[in-house]
């Protein structure tokens, strides 16, 4: 799967999750899915919110762009498998935000362990790949 296709994953805002509180400066530090939730259901209206949801998008695409290489380098099994086509940017990142909220425990996770559990979780691979 291209690089690109990846990376779209990511990039575009989250009007239709729901109300969110107010994203603050700390969020910013993104120690916990819970700051990268806060980050991801911005309401761009907010005095933060633009800048939240572009820092959302571009942290997910660094993961999951990083990911894509470190993978295509050591011929390690796919951590998951995107499908044909695959799902908008809107899609996955309103449903990576749900399922976080859906549990938690999974807010107090590091960000990028509960970005790949949910891709993981979601989008699995066949056996082989």
């Amino acid at each position: 799967m291209k690089l690109s296709r990846l990376a779209g994953l990511a990039l575009l805002p989250f009007l239709a999750i729901g109300p969110a509180n107010a994203v603050t400066e700390d969020n910013f530090q993104i120690k916990t899915t819970n700051d990268l939730v806060a980050l991801c259901a911005a309401d761009p209206k907010e005095p933060l919110g633009t800048a939240a949801l572009n820092f959302c998008h571009g942290f997910i695409v660094g993961g999951v762009q990083m990911h894509q290489i470190h993978q295509e380098a050591s011929k390690r099994q796919r951590m998951f498998c995107l499908p044909n086509p695959a799902p908008t940017r809107d899609t996955a990142i309103a449903d990576f935000v749900t399922w976080a909220k859906a549990d938690a425990s999974r807010l107090a996770m590091k960000p990028f362990d509960s970005m790949f559990a949910y891709l993981g979780g979601r989008y699995p691979c066949k056996r082989g790949k």
